[in-house]
Parts: structure tokens; C-alpha cells; sequence
């Protein structure tokens, strides 16, 4: 190859080494990240999707030779550093989708600090507060719950809810599918065996001034089966409203996809590149890619 050549190589994904996690010193003896560190003089980590995962490339490569973080990487942990410091008040967290057990980690990270003034939950989030909050969800969605594990995160969001009640902001409506079509009860009369799928009308309402008022969004989840146009509205004006806010940070993955569905990418300020990396941030946690960034900074300057 001559000077100005760009070579790529196959996914690293697909070396049996790389799918293994370990610690930074283990990963840079590694065949993977010697092989890799000779063919090159510098290192630059742009993926931020895979900045939480502590496997050879992204740990083990900073210490073995010279790196830095690319510009897309600098970006995320500039903007989602700004949600911890400085970022317009009030911030509200919206937080839903069915990762419970992420969720509710940040939500304790986000309250505890000081960090967020309020947090709405909805979707599966929402379902595991209504039954830490003693209500009667109905059995589809009960034990959507337990199929996902998540019965013990009910006891964590019933400490939340103990400390910071006022602060915790249940939708206390939903919509549920009964006899083929979108019906909605308040959340002291689900019905018994009806599953909730996405958020009542009028408690959106009260959500939306809620967001209307915020300086500072950050939204990671759906409300609802949004696939089903039946139930996409709780999602979809959830999110309208937080892309008019001064700040607005979305988690990726399935909202990112949603937002461009409805037109309004660039309504946002940032919309994260990665789902788990962007939850685990805001948990409070170093990402491990990043910690490697700055120990070789440390190493070789």
C-alpha cells in the first residue's frame, strides 16, 4: 500500500477474541490487538455505539499505541457530558421502552444527583412503577414483566418512588387493546385481561405541558406498541414536544428511528448513535472505551 491508501478490514466482531470481555491489561496482550497495533502508528476510536463494552479493540488498542477519540465520539461525550453540568433547567428524563433495569438505574443516578428535576416514566418502565406503586396492570402485562426478568426492579422502583414521589411522574391513564381496538381506562381500572400499550390521552396532555416547560429533554424509549398506529400517539407527541425544548437528547435505537419516521431529526439537539452506550452514560458510569482513551493519553501523551 502507498501513502494516501485506505485499507478495510473485515469486522472485528468476527475474531472469536474480540466478542470476549476483559480487562484493558488482559486485552492488549491479546493476538487481536498485537496484530492490529503493528500495522499502524496511530489509533482513532470513533464508535461510541460500542464505547460501554470493555472488549479488546476498544480497551485494549489505546494502550498498546498512541489514540484518540474521533470527532463523532467527541461529540457524544461532549453533549451527553452537558446533561450532568450545565445543561438549561428544568431537565426532565423521559424514560421507557422495555430496558427497566437501565432505566430505573438512571433515573436513581439522575434524582439522587440532583442531576434531573423530574422524571416521567412510561411504556414497560412505566407498568413496573404501577405495580411498585400497588396498582393492578392487568396479566398480559404482569407477565410481560416477569417473562423479562424485571421482578425484582419493582422493589427498586418502589425505593425511588419513596424518596422522590413528587419528583416521579406516572401518565395515570393508559390505553389497552380490547376487543381489537384502543380503549382507555384511568391506571385504578385496568381491566384484568387487557394488555396496556401505550399511554392515555388525557394524561398526555399534563406530559406534554410538562416537557413544554423543561429547558433540558432527555428522552430514551417509547411509550407504547408505536408500531401499531393505534397505539403510536403517546410516543409520537411525547416526542414532538421534546424536540421544541432548548436542549433535547434522545438515546438511540428504536426512538432515533421513530423521530425520523415523523420528520423532526433536525429538530433535535443530539440524537445519541448508541442505545447502551448512552444509557450506561447516564448511569453516572465511565465508559470503559472512553477510560481506555485517556489512560493512553496518560501513557503516551
Amino acid at each position: 500500500s502507498k501513502p494516501g491508501d485506505i485499507l478495510m478490514l473485515e469486522n472485528v466482531r468476527f475474531a472469536a477474541e474480540e466478542n470476549l470481555t476483559m480487562k484493558p491489561d488482559e486485552a492488549k496482550k491479546t493476538h487481536l490487538v498485537k496484530k492490529l497495533s503493528s500495522m499502524a502508528d496511530f489509533f482513532v476510536n470513533d464508535a461510541f455505539g460500542t464505547a460501554h463494552r470493555s472488549q479488546p479493540t476498544v480497551v485494549g488498542l489505546p494502550l498498546a499505541m498512541k489514540s484518540a477519540a474521533g470527532l463523532l465520539m467527541e461529540k457524544e461525550v461532549a453533549t451527553l457530558s452537558k446533561v450532568f453540568t450545565g445543561a438549561p433547567r428544568p431537565v426532565c428524563m423521559v424514560l421507557g421502552g422495555t430496558k427497566v433495569d437501565d432505566s430505573i438505574e438512571v433515573a436513581a443516578h439522575v434524582l439522587e444527583n440532583g442531576i434531573a428535576d423530574s422524571v416521567i416514566v412510561i411504556g414497560v418502565v412505566a407498568n413496573v412503577f404501577y405495580l411498585a406503586a400497588g396498582y393492578d396492570i392487568g396479566k398480559p402485562s404482569t407477565q410481560l414483566i416477569e417473562q423479562l426478568k424485571y421482578s425484582a426492579e419493582i422493589k427498586k422502583a418502589q425505593d425511588i418512588l419513596a424518596k422522590f414521589s413528587d419528583r416521579v411522574i406516572l401518565p395515570f391513564s393508559v390505553a389497552v387493546r380490547q376487543n381489537g381496538k384502543r380503549a382507555e381506562y384511568p391506571i385504578d381500572k385496568i381491566p384484568a385481561d387487557a394488555p396496556v400499550m401505550d399511554l392515555g390521552m388525557d394524561s398526555l396532555a399534563r406530559l406534554v405541558s410538562t416537557l413544554k416547560k423543561s429547558g433540558t429533554v432527555v428522552f430514551n424509549g417509547p411509550a407504547g406498541v408505536f408500531e401499531d398506529p393505534d397505539f403510536a400517539t403517546g410516543t409520537f407527541e411525547l416526542l414532538r414536544a421534546a424536540a421544541k425544548v432548548e436542549f433535547s437528547v434522545v438515546g438511540g435505537g428504536h426512538t432515533a428511528a421513530v423521530i425520523e419516521k415523523l420528520g423532526i431529526t433536525n429538530d433535535f439537539t443530539h440524537i445519541s448513535t448508541g442505545g447502551g452506550a448512552c444509557i450506561e452514560f447516564l448511569t453516572g458510569k465511565k465508559l470503559p472505551a472512553v477510560e481506555a482513551l485517556e489512560e493512553s493519553y496518560k501513557i503516551f501523551g
